[in-house]
């Protein structure tokens, strides 16, 4: 007897690389100006990515909505994990890490 091997699907190959975008300057902020994504990379992964609700930092200072203080309590304290997780970035001040909560305002 035969016995019937099972092959991947097409969604089990792709690949989380596969979902984001490209790595360039119009895509992902430099480090030096406070890491993470610009408007065009957020737009361009909903766009590879139906239903996805990322959204930019919450940079403002003041008016703030509900929703916009309660993303920004929400990575400050996912960030503060990867703090302390990797040690080694939570010291340097450059690092992509540091940059960001920076930018958050954490």
């Amino acid at each position: 007897m035969a016995s019937k091997v099972k092959t991947k699907s097409s969604k089990e190959k792709k690949r989380k690389s596969d979902s984001m975008p490209k790595r360039n300057k119009k895509n992902f902020r430099p480090t030096e100006k406070g890491a993470g994504m610009t408007k065009a990379g957020v737009a361009a992964y909903r766009r590879k990515n139906p239903g996805s609700k990322l959204k930019t930092a919450v940079t403002k200072k003041k008016g703030l909505t509900k929703s916009e203080k309660a993303r920004r309590k929400s990575f400050c304290a996912r960030s503060a994990g990867q703090m302390k997780k990797f040690p080694k970035a939570a010291k340097d001040p450059n690092s992509r890490l540091r940059q960001a909560r920076k930018r958050w305002r954490c």
